[in-house]
């Protein structure tokens, strides 16, 4: 299995140690044709990327792009702020973006008080190795569900990590809505026997290396492993052995144009 490209990496406009150019530098000397820049999104409330720093951080990969010769997307990795599936990014937001990544993430500025059980209810029982309730699947994986079809989001990232949703359902989802489902190689984030099921749904998958710095850019041990264990159809991993994605962002795009 070869990466032909990797579409989730941090930089310091959020808590990655390496700049724009050096990922997208790290990304052409392994041979990759496109690398995504994709920081937290504005709720997150420790690392988001700010508001005012999003024309320096377009600018930054338009130069790396140029500089390098590989496609530097300019993305985010939004948050999933509540169960009405509301995300850091508005329509607003579309033009200036090329990839548009969603998850779940604890430190996130919730829609609504209740909400904040997606995060941190997920958080604490992962942290005391407690039992989630079923009202808590429930509620986590209607977020998930209205989060894809509210929005044209391309990747739903470290599906369950640290949270409690039903992976098939989403799976499912993402399957109708043309989303992809990110196996992980920073993280498991599904059992086997989950990432079994959510084979079995049909949906697509993308393999990404989450890094926050350079020397794990491309980085594919986790996942693979986990992907010979489980038997994910390789042609079934859209950014793998020279094949490119086709993302649902850019696509909303073009209709709307």
């Amino acid at each position: 299995m070869r990466l032909t490209a990797d579409y989730h990496t941090h930089t310091p406009y959020s808590h990655g140690k390496n700049t724009v150019l050096e990922n997208a530098e790290r990304a052409k000397e392994l041979g990759l044709a496109a690398v995504a820049i994709t920081d937290h999104g504005f709720s997150h409330v420790v690392f988001g990327v700010k508001r005012k720093e999003v024309p320096s951080l377009l600018q930054e990969c338009r130069e790396a792009e140029e500089r390098t010769g590989i496609r530097v997307l300019a993305g985010m990795e939004c948050n999933i702020r509540g169960i009405s599936g509301l995300t850091d990014f508005t329509p607003e937001d579309y033009d200036v973006f090329d990839i548009f990544l969603a998850g779940v993430h604890v430190m996130a500025h919730y829609e609504t008080f209740a909400d904040r059980k997606i995060g941190w209810g997920g958080w604490r029982r992962t942290l005391m190795h407690i039992k989630p309730s079923a009202s808590l699947i429930r509620y986590t994986t209607q977020a998930y569900i209205h989060t894809i079809e509210r929005n044209p989001v391309d990747i739903i990232t470290h599906l369950n990590f640290q949270c409690f949703a039903d992976p098939v359902e989403v799976a499912k989802c993402c399957r109708d809505y043309g989303t992809y489902l990110e196996i992980s190689s920073k993280k498991q984030h599904l059992s086997d026997e989950e990432l079994d099921r959510v084979v079995q749904t049909g949906v697509r998958f993308i393999v990404n290396s989450d890094a926050h710095a350079i020397d794990r850019i491309g980085e594919t041990a986790l996942a693979e492993e986990q992907i010979k264990r489980v038997g994910v159809p390789l042609d079934r991993i859209d950014n793998i052995d020279g094949r490119l994605p086709v993302f649902r962002f850019a696509e909303f795009k073009k209709r709307h144009s």
